[in-house]
């Protein structure tokens, strides 16, 4: 279990924690936060107070397939695996009715994911609790994401691809084996894009990838489904009681 910080509560004005907007001026935000859900790279679960799911976000729906530790079944979020089943429960419930947040290992193996329990508010949902589940990436760095990193950095396409090697934990001997070339070439482009990206070592490298934005491709198809849907919830969840 983790408790929130309340520093940041405690210095902040009254008005930014329950803000007045005008009506359109809501609207507007609730749109343009359903968008901002869709453009994180990491799935995000919206559950009301009983536990149905409400909303989805593209990564989201992107993952929770066939093999995802967590399942969903008539509206309602279930782990896959029965040993699960009592966990991802509880959590759940004490999120709603206690306010308690927890990070949970579900699934094993290459299935593995971990997940952040996160309650929004006992009242926030149409006057009930709200539930966010943070959904970690299934990998450390995406191919993507990869390659917006070599053109930032203006890496050569052989470059880019010896990094997404690196990235994918593959070593220098068997990437130069896949290459077709002399493992000395792969060192000395491992030299370059250290020399290009100021990295110390191929560790710190890889960790410079690991960390960037969770930014989902541009081109991804289907990044509006529900947006409606997604602005409207939002919308009442942004309203004032």
């Amino acid at each position: 279990m983790f408790d929130q910080p309340t520093l940041a509560r405690s210095v902040m004005p009254a008005t930014l924690l329950q803000p007045t907007w005008p009506a359109r001026t809501e609207r507007g935000l609730a749109r343009c936060l359903a968008l901002v859900l869709d453009e994180i790279d990491h799935g995000l679960v919206l559950l009301d107070g009983r536990g149905t799911v409400r909303l989805l976000n593209h990564r989201a729906r992107q993952e929770l397939g066939a093999h995802h530790p967590l399942q969903i079944e008539a509206g309602q979020l279930r782990a896959h695996a029965r040993t699960d089943e009592a966990v991802l429960a509880d959590a759940i419930s004490a999120s709603a009715l206690h306010g308690r947040r927890c990070m949970l290992a579900l699934g094993d193996g290459a299935q593995r994911v971990d997940v952040a329990v996160v309650p929004l508010g006992p009242d926030v949902l149409e006057g009930g609790a709200a539930t966010l589940l943070l959904l970690s990436k299934r990998l450390v760095c995406e191919g993507l994401a990869v390659q917006a990193f070599a053109r930032s950095h203006k890496l050569t396409p052989a470059e880019a691809r010896v990094l997404e090697a690196l990235c994918a934990d593959v070593p220098p001997a068997q990437i130069a084996a896949r290459q077709g070339v002399r493992i000395s070439t792969v060192r000395t482009q491992i030299g370059c894009l250290r020399e290009k990206t100021g990295a110390r070592s191929i560790r710190a490298l890889v960790h410079m990838v690991a960390m960037l934005p969770p930014m989902v491709p541009a081109l991804r198809g289907g990044a509006t489904v529900n947006g409606a849907a997604l602005g409207a919830l939002l919308e009442e969840m942004l309203r004032p009681n």
